[in-house]
């Protein structure tokens, strides 16, 4: 499968202004509230009309304004999951998944594709039952099971969690998972957390103020976010302005240290990155002395802040994640981290 979006949206101050490619498997949005990631996928499937540009799904073309073509919603063969499910309040489980069917006139075809997916959402004890009579996780089945059942090209998947608790969460996106790897179709999903998408997601998209920053495999992403954005994103918790001081090496001015990398350092580089976990006593690079500030027990993990000794006043405390089990009993004197998990980050 392909998918190709080069669309452009003005809305009052704000524009849209996407390029993305989606080869095939699972691709998340990831990306801050109001970045465009909601109306990115509105624009495919065709519930907002772009101002300009082409969307191509394995070579059909779903718009195209030169061309004034515009397929509407029911004809692009996309599946949109919203974010509150919008299943019919007065249609039972079945009639629900049903409305999916709409298109296909046989009954017989009609009864064994709803028979089917009934048994694969594990919705068939609550078929006659309504969405106020289900829990969270049913009714996101239920409105899964209502676009799977029309066989779409792709699907959309509109923070599809996000109204449900973290206990919930953790269980649906399990399910969630080997549904899609059942089905074996291509999702392009919306998320503002960074761990749906490193569970989910083989791809991930960093969107920030109305267009795609990078893209790759979620994996490198994470390893590499590239850009300030991406780093905070992704989780990075300890950032500041840095610049080029060698091949392999950079300053921090608000910390006050030199930093050896293990990547080529480019010539503009603005910025560094530090995760949380990766700070250790006994590293055996850019190790510098430390001094305790303060610390918080989270339920499996201790986070303990700290602050280099050359640090320079007023600036941000940074941020140490130690496994509870490992938290040490009084603070170490000194902390290094290894040159490769040193995040260079340049402009955006």
């Amino acid at each position: 499968m392909s998918l190709s979006v080069h669309v452009k949206k003005k809305m009052g101050d704000f524009l849209l202004d996407i390029d993305l490619e989606h080869p095939d498997g699972v691709t998340g949005l990831l990306g801050a509230s109001g970045c465009g990631k909601s109306m990115t996928l509105k624009c495919i499937a065709g519930i907002e009309r772009p101002d300009e540009g082409r969307i191509v799904l394995n070579g059909r073309v779903l718009f195209d304004s030169e061309k004034k073509i515009n397929l509407k919603p029911q004809e692009r063969e996309v599946g949109y999951l919203f974010q509150n499910y919008a299943l019919f309040p007065n249609m039972t489980v079945e009639k629900n998944i049903l409305c999916g069917l709409c298109r296909e006139k046989e009954k017989a075809k009609r009864r064994d594709r709803l028979e089917e997916v009934l048994a694969v959402m594990g919705l068939a004890d609550l078929r006659k039952r309504y969405p106020y009579q289900l829990s969270g996780g049913q009714q996101q089945r239920t409105a899964l099971a209502r676009m799977l059942v029309s066989d779409p090209k792709l699907l959309l998947l509109d923070e599809p969690f996000s109204a449900l608790d973290a206990y919930l969460r953790e269980q649906l996106q399990t399910q969630v998972r080997l549904i899609l790897e059942r089905f074996g179709k291509d999702v392009l999903m919306v998320s503002h957390s960074r761990d749906e998408v490193y569970y989910l997601c083989n791809r991930t998209a960093i969107m920030s103020q109305g267009r795609v920053l990078n893209m790759g495999s979620t994996k490198e992403i994470f390893a590499d976010p590239g850009s300030r954005t991406a780093a905070v994103l992704t989780g990075c918790k300890n950032i500041a302005s840095a610049k080029k001081t060698g091949p392999y090496e950079i300053y921090v001015p608000e910390w006050g240290i030199h930093l050896v990398t293990k990547m080529p350092v480019g010539d503009s580089v603005c910025a560094v990155g530090l995760r949380a976990h990766y700070f250790h006593p006994k590293a055996k690079e850019n190790v510098f002395p430390v001094e305790y500030v303060a610390e918080r027990a989270e339920p499996f993990e201790t986070r303990i802040l700290f602050r280099y000794v050359s640090q320079k006043a007023g600036t941000p405390d940074i941020w140490w994640r130690v496994p509870k089990d490992r938290s040490p009993q009084e603070m170490v004197k000194q902390l290094g981290i290894s040159s490769q998990n040193v995040l260079l980050l340049y402009p955006e």
